[in-house]
């Protein structure tokens, strides 16, 4: 019996027909792609060719590509849209297929034969080079040159790591989607905008609560919430319901997962020959190791720690004008904060917000990319969905080539992971035919009640352009292997074109032509517009000092030598010696830290702030000589978002901006300098 995941996409984007599927498909499909792809690895590894580029490397690129496309199908929707049978089959299959890469990584035989071709990389062309050193440190860092014993100790580790991982994003999801905050009077709701009233108030008819509202602990509920709620002990309870997921004494609690998952990591890089995981996962990075990234954070961290003290003093003063004796607490920020805002600057985000319909952002976005590149957004409006969310887009060059599939499913639900992100369902390529990418943006806005719009807030607007970053970097690579293709970059290199990306959004000019009154279509007044420009560097203090905060907690797991007896103490511990002030939390928790404990960001949580002074430098070229100057688009496009990781990253950085990025250009950019 022929299995719809393996059969070839009949429609003509190739797009998974999600429809054709069931849940009993995935594990035959799973085992099937395994076996095909171990007769491929076999194939070469049993060659009696002299090995070359063609028949190791490439070769190498070329298998795999059923399992590949099985894995892709699957993970996004665990991701973007799960269920408790999904994630019992993830249970099942992520320690085989952990099990079946190490089998490949750790085959001493196919090793060798990819060191004989590493030794002549430099008689191949230079992209075959490129994919040739990227393949063999790839190997090295792995555990390839480990002796038997320490292989299957290695093998043993990661499939330890990859079931912990799993269960600790299920966790996260789980105690997400179980804590509801449960409003009764409508007195209390105060403040509140009425989209998040009317959403509260559906959620609560969903749970059969006819006569309430409800909120859950999600950043789009809460960050609205702790902006504008006047009731204070609301505000402690939704925020501590956010801050303590899978920190609770219940079966969802992370604790011993995170302690075990640091363990294996040190052992790990042990094994390998690093003094830490840290070590281990910086070395192919552009910060290059651990002390080059402390001393970018800790450059930051004293500007930031000053200027949020600045703001504290700003708030209790406003605290005490209101005759009130309490001092200011984490829950309290975005209120107060909102308010000194308004005192400064006579701004608030709420007045902005009925000009940044979703629409009208997105259609900046694409603007934005067409006058930049060159390219075309064409709306499709039959292809196959996994949800009835998900909106599809042909993406076509100047001759009206069809260069990719841009798909986007923007609204929050309760079976979709929190946060925004980009995916592929395919890599663009070209040893193997012209492979187009189906590329996705999977994040979590507010999903519009009845006829009204979504109105995003200007959190959620920067979120849509970063990820149209992302996508534009799958969507517009132009290279020949698929191992460096698109974002196939190290983490503190791929959050630059995503970053970069937001700095239009930022931009009057933009706001200007596409931030329209939602109901009136009048352009957004001068004089509100001149408001906000002049209050973007407020707040930065906190902004700055949480996010810092979180990477030295990334850190501190990852350079620990100790076992982890206390996270909470660990913690605590970390932060005192940081001096972090009271007033402020870490960005994320280490039992809901999901970029670093689930989303492969573990040590490298600093490479938003790296990136961010990478796009800090490069996008002074457009402020002086237009924002959407034709030669410098042709130019981003061609060293940036095309490339990949075909060529050395900084070289085409430096290709581009001219010479080496500069954190102070980072500092001013934050107001911080």
């Amino acid at each position: 019996m022929k299995n719809p995941l393996l059969e070839k996409f009949e429609n003509k984007y190739g797009i998974p027909e999600f429809n054709k599927f069931s849940l009993t498909d995935y594990m035959p499909a799973f085992e099937k792609s395994i076996k095909i792809h171990n007769s491929e690895i076999d194939k070469i590894i049993e060659s009696s060719e002299e090995p070359s580029f063609e028949n190791i490397l490439n070769a190498l690129e070329k298998s795999g590509k059923d399992l590949s496309r099985v894995s892709r199908i699957f993970y996004n929707l665990l991701s973007a849209d799960s269920s408790d049978e999904l994630n019992e089959i993830a249970t099942k299959i992520s320690p085989i297929l952990s099990r079946h890469n190490d089998e490949i990584i750790l085959n001493q035989k196919l090793f060798m034969k990819i060191k004989q071709v590493f030794d002549k990389r430099d008689t191949l062309a230079p992209e075959q080079k490129r994919l040739t050193e990227v393949i063999y440190k790839n190997f090295k860092s792995k555990g390839a040159l480990l002796g038997e014993f320490d292989r299957k100790k290695m093998q043993s580790i990661n499939e330890k790591l990859s079931s912990l991982s799993l269960k600790f994003n299920q966790n996260v999801l789980k105690e997400t989607n179980n804590f509801k905050l449960i409003v009764d009077l409508e007195s209390d709701l105060e403040g509140l905008p009425d989209n998040l009233i009317k959403k509260a108030r559906l959620d609560a008819k969903n749970e059969n609560l006819e006569n309430s509202w409800v909120f859950n602990p999600t950043r789009e509920t809460l960050y609205p919430f702790l902006t504008y709620s006047k009731n204070r002990n609301l505000r402690e309870k939704l925020y501590k319901g956010y801050l303590n997921r899978g920190n609770n004494d219940n079966s969802e609690n992370n604790e011993e997962i995170i302690k075990s998952m640091a363990s294996l990591r040190q052992t790990k890089a042990k094994l390998l020959g690093f003094d830490s995981h840290a070590d281990l996962s910086l070395e192919d990075t552009m910060a290059e190791d651990k002390d080059n990234v402390v001393k970018l954070l800790d450059k930051v961290w004293k500007p930031a720690i000053n200027r949020a003290q600045d703001e504290v003093i700003e708030m209790q003063e406003i605290i005490q004008k209101e005759g009130n004796n309490f001092s200011l607490e984490a829950w309290d920020w975005g209120y107060y904060s909102e308010k000194v805002r308004k005192e400064k600057y006579d701004f608030s985000e709420s007045e902005i917000q009925p000009y940044l319909s979703l629409t009208n952002i997105r259609n900046a976005a694409f603007t934005t990319a067409e006058r930049l590149f060159d390219i075309k957004f064409k709306e499709i409006k039959k292809f196959p969905k996994y949800h009835e969310d998900v909106e599809g887009y042909e993406v076509i060059d100047q001759e009206d080539n069809l260069i990719g599939i841009f798909l986007t499913d923007y609204y929050a639900r309760p079976s979709k992971q929190g946060g925004a992100w980009m995916t592929s369902y395919r890599d663009q390529s070209k040893n193997d035919g012209v492979v187009l990418p189906i590329i996705i943006n999977v994040c979590n806005f507010p999903k519009p009640i009845g006829l009204s719009p979504v109105l995003l807030n200007l959190e959620h607007a920067i979120t849509l352009f970063h990820e149209f970053g992302h996508a534009l970097h799958g969507l517009l690579s132009d290279v020949t292997y698929p191992s460096l293709s698109g974002t196939s970059v190290p983490r503190d290199y791929v959050e630059f074109p995503s970053q970069m990306m937001e700095n239009w959004i930022r931009n009057p000019e933009v706001l200007f032509e596409f931030a329209t009154h939602h109901e009136t279509g009048e352009r957004i007044p001068e004089e509100l517009m001149s408001k906000y420009l002049a209050s973007q560097k407020f707040n930065q203090g906190f902004a700055t000092t949480e996010y810092i905060a979180a990477s030295y907690l990334d850190l501190a797991w990852h350079t620990e030598k100790k076992e982890i007896e206390d996270v909470n103490l660990f913690e605590k511990k970390l932060f005192k010696e940081k001096g972090l002030p009271i007033e402020i939390d870490s960005r994320y928790q280490s039992t809901n830290f999901s970029h670093i404990f689930a989303g492969g960001y573990s040590a490298s949580y600093y490479s938003y702030m790296w990136s961010e002074v990478l796009d800090s430098s490069a996008f002074e070229g457009f402020e002086k000589n237009g924002i959407f100057n034709k030669d410098l688009g042709k130019k981003l496009k061609e060293l940036v978002y095309s490339s990949g990781n075909s060529k050395d990253l900084m070289g085409q950085f430096k290709k581009f901006n001219g010479s080496e990025p500069n954190p102070l250009r980072l500092l001013r950019k934050r107001g911080l300098a």
